[in-house]
């Protein structure tokens, strides 16, 4: 199995950019993974205009069997130990690729939420979308520290 997080825009940040590389890293101990920043559309007409191209590029990349997981807002919440659990779920299932997506700006379209698996939030509270792909590799690698009994991870 490989897990994927796919971004719309790239990192501008260079402290974003090294703290995802060293998790990254840590990750590729347990599991194959990378992070793939999507081009985003160059024009469009409004809001939700935005939302569906970013649909089709996302949309475009899937292949069949893939499990497609949005970090989104209004996704479940759980604590780190939650989400470890849920991983083990996951990957118990056997989906060849798990591909968690940021998505732009404006969030998802209603279309990319209903072909989505699954949607998880981070927090309540809103970061930016450079944050949360940073935010979110600590926590997989969390995950991945917590199912192999590391000390990484403090109740």
């Amino acid at each position: 199995m490989h897990i994927e997080l796919w971004v719309i825009g790239s990192t501008s940040e260079d402290y974003l950019k090294e703290g995802i590389g060293i998790f990254d890293k840590r990750i590729n101990r347990y599991v194959p993974f990378k992070m793939e920043e999507i081009a985003g559309p160059r024009k469009w007409k409004d809001a939700e205009d935005l939302k569906r191209q970013e649909a089709r590029l996302i949309e475009s990349r899937l292949l069949p069997g893939d499990r497609l997981i949005l970090l989104d807002e209004r996704g479940k919440e759980q604590d780190s130990r939650g989400f470890a659990q849920w991983m083990q779920k996951q990957m118990n299932t056997g989906p060849k690729r798990m591909i968690f997506v940021v998505g732009g700006a404006y969030g998802f379209s209603s279309d990319i939420r209903e072909r989505a698996d699954a949607k998880i939030s981070l927090s309540k509270m809103t970061f930016s979308h450079q944050m949360v792909r940073l935010f979110f590799v600590e926590q997989l690698y969390r995950a991945f520290s917590i199912l192999n009994n590391e000390p990484y991870h403090n109740d």
